[in-house]
């Protein structure tokens, strides 16, 4: 259990503090006042480690299976439990939260096939940039404040579209795999 490994368990260990946060209704309403600026911090954090996690994995040759394997499912948690939680609060359109999870599933289903073959499938360039933009538009969202209204509308669009490209990419690039099943 290198220190990269212990950011992704840190990140996955932070998503029901973070659905705590964005849903007890602390102040009156769910993910308000301190809540919802304390949900942000701790959806900050977690987002920090996807990437402080990677580059040191890379840096210090601690690219592991476990790693590969649970640092994009961490991100799954913590993205996919945002927009859940924004959808609770009707900030984000729920067909929008639908197609996200559904590339999720279908990569994951992938992934789990590769993985009878003794293969291990790390996240592309593309499902990285995915995740950037998912993570900076959760962000938005959570913050929910009206003079970001159209860039966080924008950022969502841009997440939806590189939501879909990479489904595309890991489709095309592991098309392999699927012939065998």
């Amino acid at each position: 259990m290198n220190l990269p490994n212990k950011l992704t368990v840190l990140r996955v260990l932070a998503v029901p503090v973070f659905v705590i946060l964005m849903l007890v209704p602390f102040t009156g309403q769910p993910c308000e006042g301190w809540a919802k600026w304390t949900a942000l911090g701790v959806f900050i954090a977690a987002a920090l480690t996807d990437l402080v996690d990677g580059k040191l994995a890379r840096k210090y040759g601690q690219v592991t299976n476990f790693g590969k394997f649970m640092d994009p499912l961490a991100d799954k948690l913590l993205v996919c439990s945002a927009l859940i939680c924004l959808t609770d609060l009707k900030r984000i359109p729920a067909w929008v939260v639908i197609v996200i999870i559904a590339r999720e599933f279908v990569i994951s289903g992938i992934r789990l096939i590769a993985a009878d073959d003794n293969v291990v499938i790390a996240a592309s360039k593309w499902g990285k940039v995915k995740t950037v933009f998912q993570m900076i538009m959760v962000g938005f969202m959570i913050g929910n404040l009206p003079v970001f209204d159209l860039l966080t509308a924008l950022l969502m669009w841009i997440a939806l579209a590189l939501t879909l490209i990479s489904l595309v990419d890991y489709i095309a690039k592991n098309r392999e795999i699927l012939k065998n099943v």
